[in-house]
């Protein structure tokens, strides 16, 4: 897997966590190995910009996910993954950070950016969040995912609860 994590955003964040939760969550959705995705980091500002420009929406996100090649996971065990470009997720730390400090279980930045990469990574693979039903299968993937991946790695506490809307 060809992940490139590429911090734009002038605040230091975990990327060696972001690589490792993305890697985890493409081999988790059976991503071909040889695929590959970009994350980058970015300040309010840019992440505004882009929030204007692609979704017409004021104010900077928390994440973006803009997909190149449209892979999805293989419907069945059987099947071997397409290879392609998964495309990027961009991500803003200063917004989750203030999202990690507003939930309902209080986490770092660090954390919500672990989810928020899974979150953008789902967005890439297809996954959305209109209908109440794929919010609750998105969500559900979601989770079970950074659980998956903190329980790997015995990171102790709950997990992120979901923060993105």
């Amino acid at each position: 897997m060809s992940i490139d994590v590429n911090n734009e955003s002038g605040t230091e964040v975990d990327e060696q966590a972001i690589l490792d939760i993305a890697r985890y969550a493409l081999a988790r959705m059976r991503i071909h190995p040889l695929s590959e995705l970009s994350v980058i980091v970015v300040d309010t500002a840019a992440m505004e910009q882009l929030h204007i420009q692609w979704m017409d929406l004021p104010g900077p996100t928390d994440v973006m996910s803009f997909p190149m090649d449209e892979l999805r996971p293989p419907a069945k065990d059987e099947e071997e993954p397409p290879q392609g470009l998964l495309g990027d997720i961009v991500l803003c730390p200063e917004v989750a950070k203030k999202q990690g400090e507003d939930a309902e279980t209080q986490h770092s930045m660090d954390e919500e950016l672990q989810l928020l990469t899974v979150h953008g990574v789902l967005h890439l693979l297809g996954y959305d969040h209109e209908e109440p039903d794929e919010k609750a299968e998105m969500f559900g993937l979601q989770a079970a995912i950074v659980d998956g991946w903190r329980g790997e790695r015995g990171l102790t506490g709950p997990s992120p609860a979901p923060t993105v809307s």
